[in-house]
């Protein structure tokens, strides 16, 4: 084999090294302080981006570039154009990546890598001149750079401006390994000056790359570039040839300028900001460009911004706000700034406190219900936006849920055809309706996540917030629908769930009328023997989690549950949760979500000194386990990739002690799940297929708090637990499960998710798989007093209040039967009764715990102890009566106190 040298040119000061292989094939490669860049020589756009840290790794799509080229396939450098003259009231759409032509090479300076003047089939009198430059930045940073010249004869309104952000989250093809070691995804900050996208590989390993904008280039929207084509299967202007999917999100576009999409395409939806248009007056030259960071890891990243005069917002506990509980938003900048400002105006309330280290803090109250918005605007002017939404109190959301639930899901008609009532129903909020039909057959037979989502939640609920009248309504529900209906109570298929009570025939059944203005020839329109399989796993959890609610209400509460006994109750989740893997074994093999109540299951019934059952059913679960542990990634689904099978995987890992595979997922999910300063994407779990299988608007696009925000918080909060130094664990963590709070709307109606794509930006009609969702907010919410290394003591889900070494901390989640004292390392959970307050003594160690009074059901608490720290952990400062691990509290007419200290 005849060696090949690389070929050198010099630029000015600047080295362009240039592979021959890719003279051949026209690619041009260069090199900034942190990237290994290659861009194709004709049109100037990327092909390569390799971190020099990143052994290797790319970030951008090189791989498919033999498959990814030619008209119609955005790349990295592509800009979008929307645009009129003065004088006309039409726009009109202009693009790089619709036509590929070259570019017109351009001379270059000592810091420009590249340099071209881009066709994009503008008008010649026009007199638009659009030149692109990829040029190194006073800094050393990569950077991406537009120059628009107004050279004709009349001003131009630019009312888009879009630059392509296109990384590799192409996944088809893949097995899991080559995805998570190959692939990344990007999650946008879209606040305006301030904001930038995070690209994160899928194994959550760094580096990470950051994109921000530089002067004048404000980040306005995030557009997806879709993938219509005209009929001879050509990409149609503003839209990407590779197809949408499962395995692939799509790309998306950075638009400094959108007010030409508002008044079209997005008219009547209400943008994360005020959309703007750009004014290019006859011979005037206007700029857009962007930055490229290297973050030596994703933890890094709000560290890396800071480095390089990057505005950072960080709310504390986040930016979802309930409206009696005020947040911290910690802001740090190198300009002074010049004004805070909430849209809508009086939403929230804005007080300036003290600072610290570099860091100015704004005590934040929510007063209007709803999405808001703050714009920090600096001394250079530069501003910077953090979207907030404000909630009801937490607890009364969840009493607003249960009671819609419990009333305007409630159906009861002993005529029904296919037996399900009495039940819970999937709901149509844009018809206030319950849902009867659905082509999805599932949506309208109470199982599978959408049709299961109603009563899951409801019953969730009942953990932490029990309705003794919604409770007995929901034993109906299970003595006359679930037991024997959904759930197989005989014959070989005993325990088996089946996958929908409705289902689609031809031949309709007597007393069946199929709605005619409904496609039933789709696959999903199950026949009455596919409707009646047991066959898939994700249907038992649900079933296993509401056995598992009422087992621990009838044990810990008296008079709540009263259609069987706490051991029924128990029997009928152990023998779901056995049931699964030997009646649904193929799907069984992968992750469930919801998946960590059958551990709680399994010690529950080591805890009822039930060794037989516990023995058996740890063996199944073991075997499960096993076969993940052998996986290099094995977070395999029913789908190509998917976010829901991570937290059980986690759980069990834990479990049997397998800490390298733990600590992988727990990494894993944070190169999905990030934290960033909006409501909407801070602790929010990638997944962007479900509005097809479980929304009303049924369509590919990236959800907002799906149920895989609230399931993926689990195992970053018992991470967190384990490590309390690791705060951004409990960040991202925290921002999932509140996020799972704006779902629910002022009378109780809890959506599937929100629409991101720009056109929508509202929650979705139907409840569909919200109940998965609000499991994970069920078992995970908690208050947690944690210490930031700079911020000293904060609250999440709860005030603080400091007196010389006395710390008092009131919790104000939804539950309030949880909470962890991060520098005592202690965690308390309540299986009956709330905490009303706690009070840490930092110098001693001691806690005072303030339980509520006793209510008709519960007049006892049930207290358990956790010390995530090696030692003994904390006990009790008088005996206490102890049953199954639990600290039996006698709860009288006002609050009971129960003294803690550290035990020596």
């Amino acid at each position: 084999m005849r060696n090949v040298v690389s070929a050198a040119l010099r630029v000015g000061a600047v080295w362009l090294f240039v592979h021959p292989l890719a003279m051949a094939s026209t690619a041009l490669t260069v090199q900034s302080r942190d990237f290994d860049v290659v861009l194709d020589g004709p049109s100037q756009t990327l092909v390569s981006l390799k971190p020099k840290q990143g052994a290797g790794f790319d970030f951008a799509p090189s791989k498919l570039q033999s498959t990814r080229s030619g008209d119609g396939y955005y790349q990295l450098g592509d800009i979008d154009l929307r645009l009129r003259t003065a004088g006309e009231s039409q726009w009109q759409d202009y693009s790089t990546a619709f036509r590929r032509e070259p570019a017109r090479e351009l001379p270059r300076d000592a810091k420009t890598l590249a340099a071209g003047e881009v066709s994009m089939g503008l008008p010649s009198e026009l007199g638009l001149r659009v030149v692109r430059r990829w040029q190194i930045g006073d800094n050393g940073n990569l950077s991406l750079r537009f120059e628009l010249t107004n050279a004709g004869q009349r001003d131009i309104e630019l009312g888009g401006v879009g630059l392509a952000m296109v990384f590799d989250n192409v996944l088809s093809k893949r097995s899991l390994a080559e995805a998570h070691t190959e692939a990344s995804f990007a999650d946008p900050y879209i606040g305006l000056d301030a904001g930038y996208l995070q690209v994160t590989r899928l194994n959550g390993q760094g580096p990470a790359l950051i994109v921000a904008g530089e002067n004048g280039t404000p980040f306005e929207a995030y557009r997806p570039i879709a993938d219509k084509k005209d009929e001879s299967g050509k990409a149609l202007l503003l839209n990407d040839a590779t197809q949408r999917g499962q395995t692939f999100e799509g790309f998306y576009t950075w638009m400094a300028a959108s007010r030409g999409f508002a008044e079209r395409e997005w008219k009547g939806a209400e943008q994360w900001n005020e959309p703007t248009t750009v004014t290019l007056r006859r011979g005037e030259t206007r700029r857009f460009g962007v930055q490229f960071l290297v973050s030596k890891s994703i933890r890094e990243i709000e560290n890396t911004l800071a480095a390089n005069a990057r505005p950072v917002a960080v709310g504390i506990p986040g930016y979802v706000l309930p409206t009696d509980l005020t947040g911290d938003l910690w802001l740090s900048s190198r300009q002074a700034i010049r004004s805070v400002v909430a849209q809508p105006a009086g939403a929230l309330v804005i007080a300036a406190a003290d600072g610290v280290q570099g860091w100015s803090r704004y005590r934040v109250t929510g007063k209007q219900w709803g999405r808001s918005r703050l714009t920090i605007t600096y001394a250079d002017g530069t501003r910077q936006a953090v979207h907030y939404f404000v909630t009801k109190p937490s607890a009364t959301v969840l009493d607003d849920l249960g009671r819609f639930i419990a009333t305007k899901h409630w159906y009861d008609d002993p005529s029904d055809p296919f037996k399900r009532g009495p039940s819970f129903m999937t709901y149509d909020r844009e018809r206030n309706a319950v849902v009867l039909q659905d082509q999805r057959v599932w949506m309208a037979g109470l199982s599978d996540e959408g049709g299961a989502g109603a009563w899951l939640a409801l019953v969730m609920k009942q953990l932490g917030a029990p309705n003794a009248s919604e409770i007995e309504r929901f034993e109906r529900f299970v003595t006359q629908t679930l037991d024997g209906r959904l759930q197989v109570n005989e014959g070989p298929e005993k325990f088996g769930v089946r996958k929908s009570l409705f289902y689609y025939e031809p031949q309709a059944p007597q007393g069946v009328r199929y709605d005619p203005a409904i496609d039933w020839t789709k696959w999903s329109a199950w026949r009455k023997s596919q409707a009646d399989s047991v066959v898939r796993s994700f249907n038992y959890v649900h079933v296993a989690a509401a056995h598992w609610v009422l087992y621990r209400l009838a044990r810990y509460h008296e008079g709540l549950v009263k259609a069987h006994d706490w051991r029924w109750y128990l029997d009928r989740a152990y023998q779901t949760a056995l049931a699964m893997p030997k009646l649904a074994p193929e799907y069984a093999k992968f992750g469930q979500m919801e998946g960590e109540v059958f551990i709680e299951i399994l010690r529950d019934l080591q805890d009822e000194g039930m060794k037989a059952e516990a023995s058996q059913l740890e063996q199944a679960m073991r075997e499960r386990a096993d076969h993940w542990a052998a996986e290099e990634y094995p977070f395999g689904s029913e789908m190509p990739w998917d976010s829901t099978g991570q937290p059980e995987v986690y759980a069990w890992m834990r479990y049997f002690g397998n800490t390298a595979k733990a600590d992988l997922t727990r990494e894993v999910i944070l190169g999905y799940d990030p934290t960033l300063p909006s409501w909407g994407y801070n602790g929010n779990a990638r997944r962007y297929w479900d509005f097809m299988y479980a929304g009303k608007t049924a369509q590919l696009e990236r959800q907002l708090h799906h149920y895989g925000s609230a399931n993926n918080a689990l195992p970053l909060l018992d991470s967190f637990r384990r490590d309390p130094r690791d705060i951004h664990l409990l960040r991202v963590a925290y921002g999932g499960l509140m996020g799972t709070l704006t779902n629910i709307d002022q009378d109780g109606f809890g959506s599937a998710a929100f629409h991101s794509n720009p056109d929508l930006l509202r929650f979705d009609g139907y409840n569909g798989d919200y109940g998965s969702a609000f499991y994970g907010y069920a078992y995970g919410i908690g208050s947690y007093l944690a210490r930031h290394p700079v911020f000293g003591n904060v609250g999440f889900g709860g005030s603080t209040q400091e007196q010389g070494s006395i710390v008092s901390f009131v919790p104000r989640d939804g539950f309030r039967t949880r909470v962890f004292l991060a520098e005592a390392g202690l965690w308390l959970t309540l299986d009956a009764g709330k905490f009303a307050r706690l009070d840490y003594d930092r110098n001693s160690g001691n806690v005072s715990v303030y339980l509520d009074r006793a209510d008709k059901f519960t007049p006892k608490a049930q207290l358990r102890l956790e010390s995530t720290r090696s030692g003994a952990g904390y006990r009790p400062s008088t005996t206490l009566n102890k049953q199954r691990g639990r600290y039996v509290i006698s709860l009288g007419k006002s609050e009971t106190s129960v003294q803690l200290t550290p035990a020596r």
